[in-house]
């Protein structure tokens, strides 16, 4: 079964036909298995929960519902949340309220189909059909930095999906959109044009009240950075740097998924760090290779499969990334980020190109590993200083601790 499925992958990504013929055939299942449920009772007091396509319990999703959890308001409501590994998830399936459902599952179907709200983060199957009584918060999972949806313009970037494909693939989940949570007046726009709402009449579905994800970067205390140290097992004398690149839209390996590559010397950065630092590896969430740290055991931490990056936020000194949008969640902060973008030229040109320029980023762009320990070796350089607050007031604004309070009263007490 596996050597058929990355047969089919490797025809898929060298003709479009074939391509074609596999997701109508994917489709079609997933739309019988819909429809099956879709003539139910919606209940009105259900909330459907899921976070990176089922892959985390974290960012907007996991604040609404701790905020609802947790609110007399809705003392009587019931959870549902969707992931890939359900079994993984055993703190929250004790909960009364809540059940977790495996993602994908013939009850996946039943529950989006009989359940009033829906609260995620990604796009959900094409397959799913919103009624008319129902309810979907779309939270989104960052401030963009590279071109999204209808904004990309360059060819041949994605490995798996041409422009024709993208757009499809946004117009369909975004005309269903009952809202769209943005952070910003910046993100009001780019949403607006990347998921070409307009176009479907849904220009007004935007609410702009900051990202709940980002309440704990202000809320935080003193005693979740130790939790978080002590459930890593980190060293208590070091400093530590979070680094977590993107992926790569044209780096696929077939029957695996998207991969990547570490373009890091971590001989290098042990030899001239370890003294005074360890490194947390964060991989995006698409990325499905595994990476092998144990010859760096004691300086390398890979903390790919823990489940809320701000728990990684809260505790590290310093940001390492590229072109992910984890600096702007990190910048609320005010510590120092650094940008190895060793591949600037060809990520620009040929995969995405970007929203706004990179030299109105807070912290240092390096493109070579020289540069980018000599930035770690003077990063006492990186204050806060007036760029920086620029960027927070411009792009950080709404993010004040108290985003989910306003989240839920816009969308769940208006529509009880």
């Amino acid at each position: 079964m596996q050597k058929l499925r990355v047969l089919l992958v490797n025809m898929a990504k060298k003709s479009t036909l074939v391509r074609s013929i596999l997701r109508m055939g994917m489709f079609c299942v997933r739309r019988c298995q819909y429809l099956i449920f879709s003539f139910g009772k919606v209940n009105t007091k259900r909330v459907l929960f899921e976070s990176f396509v089922g892959r985390k319990y974290a960012d907007s999703p996991k604040a609404i519902y701790e905020y609802l959890l947790n609110s007399e308001d809705y003392k009587d409501y019931e959870f549902v949340w969707f992931f890939v590994n359900p079994e993984q998830q055993t703190a929250i399936a004790k909960n009364p309220r809540t059940k977790v459902v495996k993602h994908g599952s013939l009850e996946y179907y039943k529950y989006y189909a009989t359940s009033k709200y829906w609260v995620t983060n990604s796009r959900i199957s094409d397959a799913i059909l919103k009624r008319k009584n129902q309810v979907y918060l779309q939270c989104w999972h960052g401030t963009p930095l590279k071109k999204l949806g209808f904004d990309i313009k360059v060819e041949s970037g994605n490995a798996m999906n041409s422009i024709k494909d993208i757009h499809y693939k946004y117009q369909v989940d975004s005309k269903k959109y009952t809202y769209l949570l943005s952070p910003s007046a910046f993100c009001t726009e780019k949403f607006t044009s990347a998921f070409n709402l307009k176009a479907v009449g849904k220009e007004n579905i935007i609410i702009e009240k900051g990202y709940p994800r980002n309440d704990d970067l202000v809320n935080y205390t003193d005693e979740d950075v130790q939790r978080v140290k002590k459930a890593l097992g980190l060293p208590e004398n070091k400093k530590i740097i979070l680094y977590a690149p993107t992926w790569r839209d044209n780096q696929h390996q077939s029957g695996l998924g998207y991969t990547y590559k570490t373009e890091v010397d971590f001989d290098r950065l042990r030899n001239e760090l370890s003294d005074e630092y360890v490194i947390l590896f964060r991989a995006h969430y698409f990325v499905a290779n595994k990476f092998d740290f144990s010859k760096y055991a004691g300086f390398v931490y890979n903390a790919s499969l823990y489940d809320d990056i701000n728990d990684l936020y809260i505790i590290s000194d310093i940001l390492i990334t590229d072109y992910s949008s984890v600096f702007f969640d990190y910048s609320i902060l005010k510590r120092p980020i650094i940008y190895y973008m060793y591949d600037l030229e060809e990520y620009q040109h040929v995969l995405r190109d970007f929203y706004i320029s990179l030299d109105d980023l807070p912290g240092k762009i390096v493109e070579t590993e020289d540069a980018l320990i000599d930035a770690l070796h003077n990063v006492g350089e990186l204050t806060y200083d007036e760029k920086y607050k620029k960027f927070n007031d411009t792009y950080t604004y709404l993010d004040d601790g108290n985003a989910s309070k306003r989240v839920v009263q816009c969308v769940f007490e208006k529509s009880k």
